[in-house]
């Protein structure tokens, strides 16, 4: 992968491996669990198995003597999800013998859908999240702007060439619904499901009205839930929470959902090049979608939500942590202009700063406390 691309969590799982008897990596499929796993590995006593393959998962039939022959290594299991039942096994296991660093478990799925390794593991395993590409990790490899055009799967952003880089998209979101959804368990009909994805690609950056969507898709408002959950879960989409705060203002109640990949979203929406998605109408909301999940990845251990309020004022993100807020607005433009809702919910909220990022050159201040910047080097 590029002579690898160093990620930003590896001195964590180096952390989380050293304290905890399994790590768990979890991130969606194709987003380099599998590369960034073997490149710890490399220098570490160890033995990968991957469980799409039928003569790995064969070798835990008799998972015992496995675990007795390789106590000595560190044991990773690739796509964990595919033998949900195995994690009573490891309990039982890792009791036994609970030193740190026995299993290292990689997952196309979060912690909320592999419910058993939080029943059966609870107090045994440490959880680390695994976006794709992040725009600092590959700064020194790739331009902002292609990196936004073509999203952070590392076959897409390192593919030849834009129309290459495409066709993996499209590849990707074929296999996800006809092969990934129903390993998982779900029985959804591939229409159905294609029909939403493309729905939410068209209300990408809008607050969810479920009513309307559930409506559109031409299924039940349950339904629509069910199915949300299942693409949030999966790593596909972000259902960003309204922030909890006491303004005296009336404030829109409703998350805003947004495709977590804007190379997924741009497949999704027909767009190959650049200039193209300059033209397009989605621009502005797939830069806001962008700039927040690039923001709420490299600030994971921050509580991310927004503020939308009856009369339209409207914060894009804000991060909390410990009592601290800092506040950012998305804008694509040269020379951004904040909207005065803005300047009125940053003198209402006072946050510690506030953020305006938008494709500029260099970071300036606009008004004590308010920076323009662009969206590689934030700093909070």
């Amino acid at each position: 992968m590029h002579d690898y691309i160093q990620r930003k969590i590896e001195k964590e799982l180096h952390n989380a491996l050293s304290r905890s008897p399994a790590v768990a990596i979890l991130g969606p499929r194709q987003s380099g669990k599998s590369t960034t796993a073997k490149m710890l590995l490399k220098d570490i006593p160890s033995v990968y198995l991957d469980l799409q393959d039928r003569v790995d998962r064969n070798k835990l039939s008799e998972p015992e003597l496995f675990f007795d022959h390789y106590r000595d290594k560190v044991i990773c299991l690739d796509e964990i999800q595919l033998l949900p039942e195995f994690f009573s096994i490891l309990r039982s296991e890792i009791d036994k013998d609970r030193r740190p660093g026995r299993f290292l478990i990689l997952g196309s799925a979060s912690r909320d859908l592999i419910k058993q390794s939080t029943e059966s593991l609870a107090g045994r395993i440490a959880y680390i999240d695994l976006t794709p590409f992040t725009i600092n990790e590959v700064a020194n490899i790739s331009i902002w702007s292609d990196i936004w055009l073509r999203g952070g799967f590392p076959e897409s952003i390192l593919a030849k060439n834009n129309m290459d880089s495409f066709d993996w998209r499209l590849d990707f979101i074929r296999t996800f619904m006809e092969r990934d959804i129903p390993n998982l368990g779900f029985n959804i009909p591939v229409p159905i499901i294609e029909r939403l994805w493309l729905l939410l690609a068209h209300y990408h950056g809008q607050t969810a009205n479920y009513q309307k969507l559930a409506a559109a898709a031409d299924i039940s408002i349950p339904t629509l839930k069910k199915y949300l959950a299942i693409l949030e879960q999966t790593y596909m989409i972000r259902l960003l929470p309204p922030a909890e705060t006491n303004l005296k203002k009336r404030l829109i109640k409703s998350p805003k959902i947004y495709l977590r990949d804007s190379g997924i979203l741009h497949a999704l929406l027909d767009i190959e090049a650049y200039d193209s998605l300059l033209a397009n109408p989605a621009a502005g909301a797939s830069w806001e979608g962008f700039v927040i999940e690039n923001i709420i990845t490299e600030y994971d251990r921050w509580k991310p939500s927004f503020v939308r309020t009856s009369n339209g004022a409207e914060i894009d993100l804000i991060l909390e942590r410990a009592g601290e807020r800092h506040f950012f607005e998305c804008k694509l433009s040269k020379a951004p202009k904040p909207s005065r809702g803005f300047y009125e919910l940053i003198d209402s909220i006072k946050p510690e700063s506030a953020w305006v990022i938008a494709p500029v050159d260099e970071p300036y201040e606009i008004k004590k406390g308010i920076y323009v910047c662009p969206p590689t080097g934030l700093k909070i």
